[in-house]
């Protein structure tokens, strides 16, 4: 399957950028020549809130896409993996749920998760979901009556705050709907290859009118199982890696008034992975004295209020959030303590978190439009990793002279003879606001910024513990650091709007994270800095949007810079701890190409295709003490940051036949790239082909039948420790599964 040339690919987009260099003549020479030919839109027009008001998708001075419910739907989509790397410019360190984390633009010193924020932000409806500091549980919501997905590319420190250095997530669910009755439901029957379960879902709607036009409710629920694939060689257990994921979304809308809308939702989500998802590579075996199980909740309750006061809009939101997570991870062949004996860490987080924000914008018409805003972010967080051994006590208490006579109801109680503990306190207050106007009618300024005031306070305590034979501790050691950063992450972009069919922009802005204190037990980092301060990054880009042949062809290229300062990396501390910290270092350059294009000649066919190329690296020196050479030379490519992501998607659409069949080609190929700073172990590399064919059985009900993986091509996702091993432990490409879905839908 590896037939796919980069050289190839390096002609056809740079024909294609080329080519777009005289779109402007295009455009206007299609203007001439279809002017009696009839207005309508074959693509269906798109209307996102990215910048926090509606706005036509394709109107938007900036790198936004968009995924509606119906496009999710017709992918077969149901997680972030099954979608969100097929978009321009974005990969997925996909790894154990909770922990993967998507990635913009190669803004990322890590393929596996960030120690401290998390570069890319995770909203639902406006709210964020990624907390200050390390994030406990990233929710990845399920797609079932989900609205649409945006995907804004690129910092967004202006409008969106901290921990949008490359761009971020914003799940738009669907809200209840006071104008009538409808409901949907969804299952689905499937298999995966060297799975001894089937996989399965079971997901319904209902949304029900309790006062016309003035009250409503809607409910979901959702059930979703995959059978695991990998088979653990030490616990003996075949097809280990099984998951579950279920919830529940409900949402209350009152209308009062025509100007008045008030809504109310609450969404629980939990997931339950049997064993973790790294394999042996190049197998599709794993091997671990115990199972390592994570399990995660996510619960959010909100309130939007949205009032038309005639000069302008108002929306207030408020919201809380709970998150939990316990994860298991198996240190036997570490030699703690007694050798050879089953040894794991358990891992406890929580995290509860408010916000709150205010905005007042505009109508959206006339020459000069406005928003300001106020918001307020606050969270607790805390954890505690303790690592048990069966007798772990007893033997402490059987050889006093090694542990310095102390107890091992001191030194391990419970059995947990090493543990640490942290508490984190997060605030993230700013004001916000843009401007826009038109200088001209077609030409539009729009200047914006945010300023902010953070703080986070950490303690880290690590109890009397003993780790080794004859190495010990008796004495409780805390530590812990309070780190505040105040300042102003500012916007602007210029657009040209040619014509109706053709539009270019250039833009500025950019994004931050905040520092914190290292969550690591204190003594066991030596030579590993306790704390960490901001980073930030800065992006430049030109891009055009062109609608040609009516509308049926749908052509947008960017070129972008981004220059990243004091990169807060994640490093790991020599065998056999391994423990995370982070430390700021360097600078790196970030240079892109993105293109799509969406073209449907004919109501039989559609293509659709997304390109990106990354050249991402750091820019000068930088140091890691552990590291061969104290560090990694200026140009070492970031982690996973591939040269080469496409992405295509043929459609042939046969409503003549009976049952109006639809047939969807996907294939998918992504570079190879490092998994850490100048690691021999690589991850992409592949080719990805998916079949699927849908069916509409009646009005209401659609049948579908997808093959995903077709040539079972298997290849490296991520790999964070690849070269500690003889063989890398690594997550691996989902083996072929095929599958039935049916879904039905009443309005």
């Amino acid at each position: 399957m590896n037939n796919f040339k980069p050289q190839h690919a390096n002609w056809w987009v740079g024909s294609v950028l080329a080519g777009a260099i005289f779109l402007p003549g295009l455009s206007l020479a299609q203007q001439q020549s279809d002017s009696d030919s009839q207005d309508e839109t074959v693509f269906e027009k798109v209307t996102v809130t990215a910048t926090k008001r509606s706005n036509d998708l394709r109107e938007i001075a900036g790198s936004v896409s968009a995924l509606t419910g119906e496009m999710l739907s017709d992918m077969g989509a149901e997680s972030l993996s099954d979608y969100i790397n097929r978009l321009p410019g974005v990969h997925f360190n996909d790894y154990q749920p909770g922990v993967s984390e998507v990635v913009i633009r190669g803004v990322s010193a890590s393929t596996y998760h960030e120690q401290g924020q998390t570069t890319v932000g995770y909203f639902i409806n406006d709210i964020p979901l990624s907390e200050a500091g390390w994030p406990i549980v990233l929710p990845d919501v399920d797609t079932f009556d989900l609205e649409r997905v945006e995907v804004l590319r690129g910092p967004q420190g202006s409008l969106y705050g901290a921990a949008t250095l490359g761009g971020l997530v914003n799940y738009i669910a669907k809200e209840a709907k006071t104008d009538g009755f409808n409901a949907a439901f969804e299952g689905s029957l499937g298999s995966t290859k060297n799975s001894g379960d089937p996989n399965y879902s079971v997901k319904g709607m209902v949304n029900l009118p309790l006062i016309d036009d003035v009250l409503a409710a809607r409910f979901v629920v959702l059930d979703r199982y995959e059978g695991g694939y990998l088979d653990n060689i030490g616990t003996g257990e075949d097809h280990a890696n099984n998951i579950e994921v279920k919830g529940y979304r409900g949402s209350v809308m009152y209308t009062p008034t025509e100007q008045t809308k008030i809504s109310f939702m609450s969404m629980y989500q939990e997931t339950d992975l049997d064993d973790q998802t790294y394999a042996t590579f190049p197998t599709l075996t794993r091997d671990t004295v115990v199972p390592e199980p994570h399990h995660t909740e996510f619960t959010l309750h909100s309130l939007r209020l949205e009032q038309d006061l005639g000069f302008a809009d108002l929306t207030f939101l408020g919201a809380v959030a709970d998150k939990d997570s316990l994860i298991v991870f198996d240190y036997s062949l570490n030699g703690y303590l007694q050798a050879g004996v089953g040894t794991w860490s358990d891992g406890f987080g929580e995290a509860d978190s408010d916000h709150l924000e205010l905005r007042l914008s505009s109508k959206g018409t006339g020459s000069f439009n406005w928003l300001v805003g106020v918001t307020r972010y606050t969270s607790e967080k805390r954890s505690n990793d303790a690592v048990y051994q069966a007798g772990a006590a007893d033997y402490i208490d059987a050889n006093p002279d090694l542990f310095g006579g102390f107890s091992g109801s001191l030194l391990a109680p419970n059995d947990y003879f090493t543990q640490y503990q942290v508490a984190q306190d997060n605030e993230d207050s700013a004001i916000f606001g843009e401007i826009s106007y038109a200088l001209t009618q077609a030409l539009e300024l729009t200047i914006g910024g945010r300023y902010f005031d953070t703080s986070s306070e950490t303690i880290v305590t690590r109890p009397p513990s003993a780790t080794f034979a004859g190495v010990y501790s008796s004495e409780t050691v805390s530590y812990g650091g309070t780190s505040a950063e105040t300042g102003f992450t500012p916007k602007v972009s210029l657009k040209y709007s040619y014509s109706e069919d053709l539009m270019m922009y250039a833009s500025y802005s950019e994004g931050f994270r905040v520092g914190g204190t290292n969550p690591n037990p204190p003594g066991l980092t030596a030579g590993a800095p306790q704390s960490y301060e901001p980073d930030s990054t800065t992006n430049m880009e030109i891009g055009a949007r062109v609608d040609l042949l009516d509308n049926s062809l749908l052509l947008d290229a960017t070129l972008f810079r981004i220059d990243w300062t004091d990169i807060q990396v994640r490093l790991f501390t020599p065998a056999p701890d391994y423990l995370a910290y982070v430390t700021n270092a360097g600078e790196a350059q970030i240079d892109g190409v993105e293109f799509s294009a969406a073209w449907r000649p004919i109501n039989l066919v559609e293509f659709n295709t997304n390109v990106t190329y990354l050249d991402a690296a750091i820019s000068e020196f930088l140091p890691d003490t552990f590291a061969v050479g104290g560090g990694y030379e200026e140009g070492t490519t970031l982690p996973g940051a591939s040269d080469w992501t496409i992405a295509n998607n043929l459609v042939l659409n046969l409503d003549d036949l009976p049952f109006a069949p639809r047939v969807t080609l996907s294939h998918r190929y992504v570079s190879e790239a490092p998994v850490a700073f100048r690691s021999v172990t690589k991850r992409g590399g592949y080719n990805m082909v998916d079949l699927r064919a849908d069916m509409a059985i009646t009005d209401t009900t659609k049948l579908a039948i997808y093959v995903d993986n077709v040539f079972d091509e298997y290849a490296i996702l991520n790999s964070p420790f690849g070269d500690y091993y003889p063989a890398p432990l690594a997550s691996v490409t989902r083996p072929r599964t095929i599958g039935a879905r049916i879904s039905w839908t009443l309005y």
